[in-house]
């Protein structure tokens, strides 16, 4: 079945038909999840309908399956240039290239990417004022059906949904993704020149992806990712030490303010650059931050980090020792009283204390 449906998806790809490929290429990697081939394929699909951040998930996927599988670099390869993530792609291209000496494409991309590496050299930034700190909650959206032919059947899967935050400081931002239990061996991070590739296997439910185009360029080799047991947090070094204005990529965002060191001098001897009252600045934006108003969760957690930032060191202490002891049902102030016990959990009204099993 997964073959009659590789069939159907090839014929849909060669009628540009690409979104419709990308779907029955999903329903034979149900079938097939471990099938190099279908990844690459479905990579391919995915370029042509313009999902490139998926692209490049699905040619990690096929050369995680089959390392010799040279197109597979090659379509990684392509989604990373489209992307702007010349130095990824030039690294991934060296790679295949060797797997394939015929093909002449990769030399070509190669000397492409050297052209834009250069190119990006020469260009700098220019500095704009944004908020200091920056929420990015996102859902994951669910599979939309697509009319498929009578004769094909539809694999039914559910996609999983993990809420995730971003928060940063000036050399580092971290994602947060909240899935509860999931275990390490399960979670997969890659980390390009501008690109964070997370899947999460679900037993009984399909793959949860997330790969977003990050706002800036990121060193992959110095990220990092802890896979804890209610979320997965992943920390991101920074190339630059800019203010990211939010998560992701997009066409629209301003320049990045550069939050370490002194901003150029004029290079005109005859101008007189603007004097900015700093302290009023800082003081405008804690008075804004005080006086923002947020609900649920975020409220809370506001309020807790208000009481621990304004404490002593006992009252800190106490907080951390009860809130990590109650697994996260307990946060006391008093130190006497938690100090010299353990602090037990206690559920709320209706519900029940129970050990999560892996």
């Amino acid at each position: 079945m997964a073959s009659d449906l590789e069939k159907s998806a090839k014929e849909a790809f060669i009628d540009d038909h690409f979104e419709l490929a990308v779907d029955l290429y999903t329903q034979a990697i149900a079938l097939n999840p471990q099938s190099a081939e279908l990844y690459s394929d479905r990579a391919q699909a995915n370029i042509k309908s313009g999902n490139l951040t998926g692209a490049v998930a699905d040619a990690n996927k096929a050369i995680e399956f089959d390392p010799s599988l040279y197109k597979a670099y090659l379509r990684k390869g392509i989604a990373c240039i489209k992307l702007e993530e010349y130095q990824t792609a030039k690294a991934t291209l060296e790679i295949g290239a060797p797997l394939a000496p015929h093909e002449t494409r990769f030399a070509e991309l190669i000397k492409e990417c050297d052209e834009k590496i250069a190119e990006e050299a020469d260009v700098l930034p220019t500095p704009s004022l944004e908020k200091n700190i920056t929420e990015n909650v996102i859902p994951a959206e669910d599979v939309q059906p697509v009319s498929q032919p009578s004769n094909q059947v539809t694999v039914a899967t559910v996609k999983p949904k993990y809420r995730h935050e971003f928060y940063q400081k000036p050399e580092e931002g971290v994602v947060t993704i909240f899935a509860k239990g999931i275990p390490a061996k399960d979670v997969n991070v890659d980390f390009g020149e501008q690109i964070l590739s997370v899947s999460i296997d679900v037993v009984g439910e399909d793959t949860y992806h997330f790969q977003p185009r990050l706002f800036a360029k990121i060193i992959p080799e110095k990220c990092r990712f802890d896979v804890l047991s209610t979320k997965v947090e992943i920390r991101l070094a920074k190339a630059e030490a800019l203010h990211w204005t939010s998560l992701e990529f997009s066409k629209d965002s301003p320049v990045p303010l550069r939050v370490s060191g002194q901003a150029p001098r004029p290079s005109y001897p005859s101008s007189k650059p603007k004097r900015v009252d700093w302290d009023k600045l800082e003081a405008q934006v804690k008075k804004e931050e005080k006086e923002e108003k947020l609900d649920g969760d975020a409220a809370l957690n506001k309020f807790f980090q208000d009481i621990y930032k304004d404490a002593d060191e006992d009252t800190r202490r106490a907080m951390r020792k009860s809130f990590v002891e109650s697994n996260g049902t307990v946060l006391s102030t008093n130190w006497k009283e938690v100090g010299n016990k353990k602090v037990e959990g206690s559920a709320p009204d209706g519900m029940e204390m129970k050990k999560w099993e892996f």
